[in-house]
């Protein structure tokens, strides 16, 4: 936007008799608080969903009841307000960030204007685990009902559904359509004596490739001949490019459609050598191969299910020679987080494309209940090697496979300690990368003694080498574990069933003595008003005057 358009936005929104569900002013004088700026964030992306809007608007520098310039200080450096969009998207579900932060010097002050795009259909906008709205003009938790209009939305089109009236079964490869027979036989064994008495037309109906007997882009995407390419109206590729540790390029090449077979292509080009690692005390090294073959195939094929085709984009794949694999495509990460799907095993919920998916899942090639992602960091953890790193900037999602070891100790520790979890195994990962962690993890790892140094900068202990057997660090190691999120919701709403409404003191007593003892007081009492809060949302339980809980 131009500099005279915002100032007419401006004043259009100026001329609002009060705030509204999408438009929030402040005067912020020397700032705001982060946390309160991350609230509002997810309030006003959440009710621009609800409201379907284009954005919502937040704005300082002009306070909130005569709509007067008043000025703001907020972050005066510019390098400061534009890392503020990344620190933002490191709280946000899904990586959600500002669409844009518009700066404008005026007369009356410096205004900020914040842009701030629509919840995702189907994804409501979470800002650190938690999700907002607005009341009028109040910020509050997002009631039960607006997160059940979010989610229960659905993309409305699936590109990779439609049919291509122009296409038909002579624009498909018959090497492709043979092997994906093959790899359907293999993920659906059920129709092994029934599959070869098939024509290619029901072939193609059953494993949800065509449509009634018409061509789909999925058919074509997965299935079709390179010179049929251009009756996708969209660029289908991938591109393999080997570089250099140094980032120097050595080779490429670019795959065309049927993609069942590039998979195959671009798998062949990397080079998968002999890794040998000479653990500590034995002078017979270890030796594996630098990738399991599951570990360079499951991110392509996830890249390729989860590319937004309509961008015209290439999937790309990047060998940096004997390092590690870079994988990206375009589009946002649709589930909540990494973390849910890896820690939890949280399958994916919504797919931006369905069709595709189903076709990929019969044939083989991904597997839809979210272990795919799991598998991966199972994988990598076998070899002793740093976990998988995802970034979405950009609108985009990076994954990079490491294919070395990168800290000793870290390799060490897997090592010596087999049955380390993998919760804890990614904090470890992150301590060995240099990346933050939270004060609750830092006294986690510090009491088992597995880092020092102080934060910002901890790092891996050597007395974490030694594995854990002694009873007394077992037992305060459980006590430090303490169970998950779930676990205590259902010890809340257990006990409301089976007691009827209670007092907020009574819950405390119940939850506060099974958290982990790594926690403060106030950081326990925080966690029940998290879980409570959480319940609330999600429409299990209500409060009442006198601040008693009760079940719906």
């Amino acid at each position: 936007m131009t500099k005279k358009e915002l100032i007419n936005k401006l004043n259009e929104l100026r001329k609002l008799q009060t705030e509204t569900e999408l438009v929030e002013f402040k005067e912020a004088r020397n700032g705001i608080d982060f946390n309160r700026l991350g609230k509002y964030f997810s309030a006003l992306s959440n009710e621009a969903n609800l409201h379907r809007s284009e954005c919502a608007w937040l704005i300082f520098g002009v306070e909130n009841k005569q709509h007067l310039i008043t000025g703001t200080d907020y972050r005066m450096k510019q390098a400061d307000l534009n890392s503020l969009k990344k620190e933002i998207a490191d709280k946000t579900s899904n990586r959600i960030s500002f669409i844009e932060i518009h700066e404008l010097s005026l007369p009356e002050g410096r205004v900020l204007m914040f842009q701030i795009p629509p919840a995702p259909d189907g994804m409501p906008v979470a800002f650190e685990g938690h999700y907002y709205g607005r009341d009028s003009e109040s910020l509050v938790p997002l009631n039960p009902t607006e997160y059940e209009r979010i989610r229960s939305q659905r993309v409305t089109s699936d590109w990779t559904a439609a049919i291509v009236e122009d296409a038909c079964l002579d624009d498909l490869d018959k090497q492709a359509l043979q092997k994906a027979r093959v790899e359907f036989v293999k993920r659906n064994p059920k129709y092994k004596q029934e599959e070869p008495t098939w024509n290619d037309a029901k072939f193609l109906d059953k494993a949800k490739i065509t449509i009634r007997g018409k061509i789909t882009r999925t058919a074509l995407i997965l299935l079709g001949k390179e010179e049929s390419e251009h009756l996708l109206g969209s660029f289908v590729k991938i591109r393999w490019n080997l570089k250099t540790v140094d980032n120097q390029d050595k080779d490429y090449e670019i795959f065309s459609i049927p993609l069942l077979l590039a998979v195959d292509e671009v798998y062949k080009k990397i080079r998968n050598l002999k890794y040998r690692y000479l653990p500590d005390g034995t002078l017979f090294p270890e030796e594996f191969l630098r990738y399991d073959p599951f570990t360079i195939r499951e991110p392509l094929n996830n890249a390729i299910a989860h590319q937004d085709f309509s961008k015209g984009g290439r999937v790309n794949v990047v060998e940096f020679e004997d390092d590690h694999l870079v994988y990206s495509n375009c589009g946002t990460f649709l589930p909540r987080s990494v973390e849910d799907v890896v820690l939890k095993d949280v399958p994916e919920e919504v797919y931006r494309n369905p069709f595709l998916v189903e076709a990929m899942k019969n044939l083989d090639m991904i597997e839809t209940q979210g272990g795919g992602i799991r598998k991966m960091f199972n994988f990598q953890r076998k070899r002793f090697f740093p976990m998988p790193d995802f970034d979405f900037s950009d609108e985009k999602v990076r994954v990079t496979i490491p294919g070395k070891i990168l800290n000793e100790d870290f390799a060490r520790i897997l090592i010596n300690n087999p049955e380390l979890s993998l919760e804890d195994i990614l904090l470890l990962d992150k301590v060995q990368k240099k990346l933050p962690i939270t004060d609750e993890a830092f006294q986690y790892l510090k009491k088992r003694k597995w880092i020092e140094g102080r934060k910002p900068n901890p790092y891996l202990s050597s007395d974490v080498l030694k594995p854990v057997d002694n009873d007394e660090l077992k037992v305060s190691y459980m006590a430090n574990k303490s169970f998950d999120d779930d676990y205590f919701k259902t010890m809340i709403t257990g006990y409301l069933k089976k007691f009827g409404p209670v007092k907020r003191n009574t819950i405390d007593n119940l939850i506060i003595p099974k958290l982990s003892a790594v926690l403060t007081e106030q950081q326990k009492k925080n966690k029940v008003t998290n879980y409570l809060s959480a319940l609330r949302r999600e429409g299990v339980i209500v409060s009442k005057p006198g601040y008693y809980w009760e079940l719906v």
